[in-house]
């Protein structure tokens, strides 16, 4: 899309989606039309085939209005300060599990193991009962469920299984919890999820609970996506290492640049509820309409120097809802916005800062970005290969205050 209106000069971008004519929209204003519920609505709009992979159907993301604010009041349950700290405690401690068994002069793939590492983390703060031996088998199927959503083939159908396979595990054990056969932490999402009632009253049955519950672990380990990004950003950007170590706000603002400079999601979509017009252009009803998430975030208008990475520009400056658009704009207490960011932001500055604290070798590798493979990622998922002993528990700088 920002493609096309380069070529045309017109904001506005007509084209097709998935054989849908669609009409594409960029910019700030633009995010506060496409969120306007009197504009655009979220429940028609998304394909089957996301449905059956990402989000799982009946998901909140199918939902508007009423229903969509009183489910997703689950996941705002979810994302207090103390839950996000909580969260991330968990992460780190098994990211170092992984680490501390890297070998040296052994590659290691970067995107493998962090997924790895947020799985082991997620499940222990989520509640699931999950062995540690199993771990990789669901890390595999909840980057499965996010890699085959956009395309045809053999990931399509790999995410199709894994969120079958998924969505049956997570509705037995949600019955088992609520028919006293099984335990969940109080205030867990594991707990949160199984005793939630619907804008009827009612509890969601069992399979649509797994994919709610799906839809909080699910996009958090898809963070493995950024933390590959990361390794990527620290290899061509070596000069970010040093601030980045330090942790803090320029953690923060490193977590912010990588999430507005590399491609993930390209756009989100809805259907106009009624004929509009934007700036003087015609959208007919029940047009697919999308805003441009990649667009946005590189367009020099909002974001100087767009295409050159620079964490700085982050460091000391208030987010606002409708610039900053890696996940959806507007206010997640209200919209549509993934409830989530906090985690992600918090997750990925945690990990990239630990990161920067490793010593490893980049070998020879193809970790090219491809934008037409959505969802984006290093070809190579980047490969390191670490040098001495890759953590010591004993010293690591993060817990014991020395550089």
């Amino acid at each position: 899309m920002p493609n096309l209106r380069r070529s045309t000069g017109v904001d506005v971008v007509r084209t097709r989606v998935m054989g849908q004519r669609a009409v594409g929209l960029c910019g700030p204003d633009a995010a506060r039309f496409f969120y306007d519920e009197k504009h655009v609505e979220r429940h028609a709009a998304i394909p089957s085939p996301v449905l059956s992979t990402l989000f799982g159907h009946g998901a909140v993301h199918t939902l508007d209005r009423e229903a969509h604010r009183r489910r997703k009041s689950i996941f705002l349950s979810l994302v207090t300060p103390d839950s996000v700290a909580s969260l991330v405690q968990c992460v780190a401690a098994a990211w170092e599990d992984v680490v501390v068994g890297w070998q040296p002069g052994r590659s290691v793939v970067l995107f493998d193991e962090a997924s790895r590492a947020i799985t082991a983390g997620v499940r222990r703060w989520a509640g699931l009962p999950v062995e540690t031996h199993e771990v990789g088998d669901l890390a595999a199927d909840l980057v499965a469920m996010v890699d085959g959503f956009a395309t045809a083939g053999p990931r399509h159908w790999r995410a199709r299984s894994a969120r079958d396979r998924r969505e049956a595990w997570l509705g037995s054990v949600i019955q088992d919890v609520r028919d006293g056969k099984a335990e969940a932490p109080p205030g867990s999402a594991l707990e949160t999820v199984a005793r939630h009632r619907d804008v009827d009253g009612e509890l969601l049955d069992p399979r649509t609970a797994a994919v709610e519950l799906l839809n909080v672990i699910r996009p958090t380990v898809a963070v493995c996506w950024f933390v590959a990004y990361a390794g990527h950003a620290l290899h061509t950007w070596p000069q970010f290492r040093r601030p980045l170590q330090a942790g803090g706000e320029f953690a923060v603002a490193f977590a912010h640049e990588l999430r507005r400079f590399y491609p993930f999601a390209p756009f989100v979509g809805g259907r106009a509820v009624r004929d509009l017009t934007w700036q003087g252009h015609e959208i007919p009803e029940g047009a697919l309409v999308l805003l441009d998430l990649y667009g946005q975030n590189h367009d020099s208008r909002w974001w100087a120097d767009p295409y050159r990475f620079d964490p700085d520009r982050f460091v000391g400056r208030e987010i606002d809802m409708w610039h900053l658009v890696p996940q959806g704009a507007g206010d997640p207490q209200t919209g549509h916005r993934c409830p989530g960011e906090a985690f992600t932001v918090a997750i990925l500055a945690e990990l990239s800062t630990r990161l920067a604290h490793l010593d490893y070798r980049v070998p020879d590798q193809d970790s090219t970005i491809s934008l037409s493979r959505i969802p984006a990622r290093p070809r190579s998922g980047f490969v390191l290969v670490p040098v001495g002993r890759a953590a010591q528990r004993a010293a690591d700088p993060l817990v014991a205050g020395a550089d």
